[in-house]
């Protein structure tokens, strides 16, 4: 069975720049630069007849044009014990409302409703027993970062291997935003 999601892929220039905000922090595991991207719906482990009606109701998504993405600030999943560091995306309206017709896309074909709340990001670690106040110092090191902006030309359906999750990811299908 296919394990997918969709994304929007990382231009390898902005990748290189948010490299840049990896190590110095003890337990954490790093995930390469190729394998950044924003999740738009993880779909999950499918069975192959169902991978095919994805593929398919995807390409019904209504072309949006280019998106702008700005890169926002640095921050973790888990508050109390922090799990992944991540850069947050900010939402506009375009972003948000390709990420909701994928949804309704995907549960028209039998693909369960995602649970959590879309809270647009790229994941730079998984943090394993990386204590709270490491975490802390981690943030308060690197600040601010700087803005960063580009434009999403496509979106992807991503196939991943059973693993702990950062990759590596392969592009199964493209579909253009414009």
């Amino acid at each position: 069975m296919p394990r997918l999601f969709t994304g929007l892929e990382i231009p390898p220039e902005v990748a290189l720049q948010l490299s840049m905000l990896r190590g110095g922090l003890s337990g954490a595991r790093w995930i390469d630069p190729e394998n950044y991207h924003i999740t738009l719906r993880f779909i999950g482990d499918i069975d192959r007849a169902t991978a095919h009606e994805v593929f398919s109701v995807l390409g019904d998504c209504r072309r949006y044009g280019e998106l702008t993405i700005s890169v926002g600030e640095l921050a973790t999943f888990g508050s109390d014990r922090p799990r992944s560091i991540i850069v947050k995306i900010q939402p506009n309206s375009a972003l948000l409302n390709l990420q909701a017709e994928q949804e309704r896309l995907l549960r028209r074909v039998g693909v369960a409703a995602e649970a959590r709340k879309f809270v647009p990001h790229v994941t730079l670690a998984r943090l394993r027993h990386g204590s709270p106040l490491d975490v802390a110092e981690y943030m308060n090191a690197f600040g601010q970062i700087p803005r960063i902006t580009f434009s999403a030309k496509r979106f992807v359906l991503y196939s991943s291997r059973d693993s702990v999750g950062g990759g590596p990811y392969v592009v199964e299908a493209a579909y253009p935003l414009a």
